[in-house]
């Protein structure tokens, strides 16, 4: 069935990070699937929003106001059963923004982070950019699937006087959606140290059936208090060119501390055409990311039985949630510098190396299936040429 996901667009020369090959030493004639944005057009209410404010032609300053906040709120009733007090929401340039004024605000250089890798490799970058010590909670892979070391977890805080944890739910590279009880054993074990806890919920749209994407902080109201809520649009309606994270944190004292760090950036508003575009995507996008999703996981079914079928060596880890494939190459006994070599300059694909996402990502690859399923299944062929 052809759908609007089908349609092929042309990326290169529109300055886009994805299909940049310059100085990055990419084969020109490799097909770019590592980075984490999609190459399908934005919703039309999007487009019909930014074209509108077009035509009007002026871009003053501007106040959010209540509507903004109003919307914003109502996505999470809808979609996530949680309705944040709108005095919660912070506006900033994005997620990774986000982290980096949180990491700021709650800890001293010197003091310790501790995140979950393989993961989001911003997340390692923050602590390192903000000369805080990094801790590493390795997840164990194990029988195809992942699982959190909840004793070493609490180990590493205790040993290191950890102030901070950046949780990455659903899990970006690896694809879980952490469960109630996961969660709460986190949250529970943060609590007792006094561990504030950055949620990165970036990827909270793209959950598939089966699973349920919780936001941590509305577990329980005992974690209010510790928790700064990192979410955007961005990831859900293809919107990174237009950055825009809606931070929530319910305590008052940690909001003002957080609104003190922030202010230190000189960043007093973000752009109109961002807040336009989340607006729309809120309000009228709902459909077009249920067809979405259904494309998507349609593109991971592909993904998983055409490795089973030509390449059986290489393991599809069965995503919960996201739009990023995590492959297993280990059974090919090959190191991870010849996987690459391999994989760029004779199957002429660029895949996000899992080095990149820390320890346990050796011999892993990230690949991105939000793509026309042409440009997918022709990526996978290209593979098992290669192989």
């Amino acid at each position: 069935m052809n759908t609007i996901f089908d349609e092929i667009i042309e990326r290169r020369g529109t300055y886009s990070m994805k299909y940049d090959f310059a100085g990055r030493g990419k084969p020109d004639d490799a097909i770019p699937l590592w980075v984490a944005d999609m190459d399908f057009a934005s919703p039309l209410c999007v487009i019909d929003a930014l074209e509108k404010q077009l035509q009007h032609g002026i871009f003053g300053y501007f106040n959010l106001g209540d509507k903004y906040a109003e919307i914003v709120q109502n996505w999470f009733a809808r979609n996530h059963d949680w309705q944040p007090d709108k005095r919660w929401l912070i506006t900033t340039p994005g997620v990774v923004s986000a982290i980096h004024v949180a990491i700021m605000a709650f800890t001293e250089p010197g003091e310790s982070v501790i995140i979950q890798q393989p993961v989001y490799y911003p997340f390692s970058l923050a602590c390192e950019k903000t000369d805080r010590k990094l801790v590493i909670n390795e997840l164990i892979y194990e029988n195809g699937a992942y699982r959190i070391d909840f004793d070493d977890f609490e180990r590493k805080i205790t040993e290191n006087s950890v102030k901070a944890f950046i949780l990455c739910n659903p899990h970006n590279p690896v694809g879980r959606v952490w469960t109630r009880d996961e969660l709460t054993r986190m949250g529970d074990i943060c609590l007792k140290h006094g561990v504030i806890v950055i949620s990165d919920e970036i990827h909270q749209d793209f959950v598939y059936d089966g699973h349920r994407h919780l936001v941590f902080s509305n577990l329980d109201e005992k974690y209010h208090d510790i928790t700064i809520t990192c979410t955007s649009p961005t990831k859900t309606f293809n919107l990174p060119g237009l950055p825009l994270g809606n931070i929530f944190i319910a305590n008052k004292k940690m909001r003002e501390r957080f609104s003190r760090e922030y202010a230190k950036f000189g960043v007093t508003q973000i752009g109109i055409m961002e807040v336009l575009a989340c607006e729309a995507a809120y309000t009228h996008g709902e459909p077009w990311l249920r067809e979405l999703r259904s494309y998507i996981a349609d593109n991971m079914a592909l993904i998983g039985d055409f490795l089973e079928e030509k390449l059986p060596k290489i393991k599809l880890v069965e995503p919960e949630a996201t739009y990023l494939a995590w492959l297993d190459f280990r059974a090919l006994g090959i190191s991870d510098k010849e996987l690459d070599e391999l994989i760029t300059n004779k199957a002429k694909l660029w895949l996000h190396r899992g080095v990149t996402f820390g320890a346990g990502g050796d011999d892993f690859m990230r690949i991105n299936a939000a793509c026309p399923r042409s440009v997918l299944r022709k990526a996978l062929e290209q593979l098992a040429s290669a192989f």
